[in-house]
């Protein structure tokens, strides 16, 4: 499945995704996400550059990217967002999944609102993960006396 799209105005960009199922069950399926309310898009292409090497890095198998603009990208509805968590739900009952962001402020630069994001990839079956090696799984496994990242 690829989840490419074009990269117009609240649709998912795509770029370098690898046809899921691919890579061994063991292996995590990563979902990158970001967002952009400017018209500029060099920023955004280096933090997604930028998530990609990070997966790479862990060897991590990437499902796709996708990314909320303009007023979607401030708004509370995010509807890539939410194609995304469509998307990693079935793959969750398999295997691990993780939706990727750059830093905690690409989900949302309110505390309240990035917490009810990361809550929907934890009901979508998946953990959130940054390129800063922060991940809300590893601190739910710090809290529980758990290592499991």
């Amino acid at each position: 499945m690829d989840t490419k799209t074009s990269s117009s105005r609240g649709t998912a960009v795509g770029n370098e995704n690898i046809r899921i199922g691919a890579a061994s069950p063991d292996t995590p399926l990563v979902f990158i996400y970001d967002r952009s309310a400017t018209r500029s898009h060099s920023l955004l292409d280096l933090r997604l550059v930028g998530c990609q090497n990070y997966a790479a890095r862990w060897g991590w198998e990437v499902a796709g990217t996708w990314v909320d603009f303009g007023d979607h990208a401030i708004g509370v509805q995010r509807p890539r967002f939410r194609d995304l968590l469509g998307t990693m739900r079935p793959h969750a009952e398999r295997r691990k999944v993780i939706c990727l962001v750059h830093n905690w402020g690409r989900l949302a630069q309110d505390d309240e609102v990035r917490l009810r994001q990361q809550q929907l990839v934890a009901e979508a079956g998946g953990c959130t993960a940054t390129t800063f090696d922060e991940s809300d799984e590893r601190r739910r496994a710090v809290l529980s006396g758990v290592g499991c990242w």
